[in-house]
């Protein structure tokens, strides 16, 4: 088909939240398309949308995010602002987005995956096995902070919100003696240094879709549909297919510690995940390879064993 292409009188509408981390994922992917296309930068407009997870009186009251409604609370008004037709396109975190999308909308186009690992991040030591017995450690993370549990028994955790600008605040403050970001986050950022060390997957395995950007469209909205076809990163497309079909198959939701990563070598997909009780007292971890086409069928299975293995006692405490 002939696409039309936006211009600076008719541009195409960049949903996003305000954070500024949210926007430098907005400005990379309009300056994928604006050189893609050979368009000026303002053939696109960047739309603030503030979401309930953005809500700075909960960020400072620290509540857990299932408490307040899991992993919508980062899309659905910015979902709501595409299906009523004010912005053509969503960026969003992938590690943020729900499994399932709302009716009309879909998710198809990714960008090239960034660093996967969890930063460590303390104004005291370098490493989290530096940690003092006792030091308490600050991550909304559910993920991280069973995982931590686990590993590290002797530290204490606490629930952490906000963005790299706030955490960094409450860690100079001396609410926590370290906390946890994502590599990707501060690399996009600039701000690679803010990390004291990062943590390999061997030793703490990643959030499903960790580093990767999504770009949500109406369904039924081709021309954009052909627009993201020329910034879609395949590589990518193949590691979340695999990932979040685990992740669905386990629990989409945002109630279950769970860690996922999948890479790519030759003709060939690993997959690694893994699924915690809150507390870190028991984790049941899986590593599977195949042809990197059976990706998603891989997750789902290793997600059913997972489960099996798990029985019914694992998740009493939901």
């Amino acid at each position: 088909m002939t696409l039309t292409l936006p211009t600076p009188a008719s541009p195409l509408k960049i949903g996003t939240r305000g954070s500024p981390l949210a926007l430098a994922q907005a400005h990379e992917t309009r300056d994928r398309l604006s050189s893609a296309f050979d368009l000026p930068s303002d053939a696109f407009e960047i739309v603030v949308i503030q979401t309930t997870g953005d809500n700075q009186r909960l960020i400072d009251a620290d509540q857990p995010l299932k408490t307040l409604g899991g992993k919508g609370l980062f899309t659905r008004e910015i979902e709501a602002a595409m299906l009523a037709g004010e912005i053509h396109i969503a960026v969003h975190s992938m590690k943020d987005m729900p499994v399932l999308q709302p009716e009309g909308l879909i998710l198809d186009c990714y960008l090239p995956r960034e660093d996967v690992r969890d930063a460590f991040v303390s104004l005291k030591v370098d490493k989290l096995g530096d940690l003092a017995e006792g030091a308490e450690v600050g991550s909304s993370s559910l993920r991280r902070k069973a995982q931590l549990l686990n590993r590290f028994p002797h530290l204490k955790v606490i629930e952490f919100r906000g963005n790299v600008q706030t955490r960094m605040r409450k860690l100079n403050e001396g609410v926590a003696d370290a906390t946890f970001l994502a590599m990707a986050g501060l690399n996009r950022l600039g701000m690679a240094d803010v990390a004291r060390s990062a943590i390999e997957p061997e030793d703490m395995l990643p959030a499903v879709a960790q580093g990767a950007i999504g770009i949500e469209r109406r369904l039924d909205d081709l021309n954009t549909a052909g627009l993201l076809e020329a910034i879609h990163d395949g590589v990518t497309g193949q590691r979340l297919a695999a990932e979040r079909a685990f992740l669905a198959a386990l629990d989409g939701s945002c109630e279950t510690p769970i860690a996922g990563l999948a890479e790519l070598d030759g003709g060939t997909l690993r997959l690694r995940g893994e699924v915690l009780r809150p507390n870190g007292s028991e984790v049941i971890a899986d590593d599977r390879t195949c042809a990197i086409e059976d990706g998603p069928e891989l997750g789902r299975a290793m997600a059913k064993d997972m489960l099996a293995k798990a029985g019914p006692d694992f998740f009493s405490w939901r």
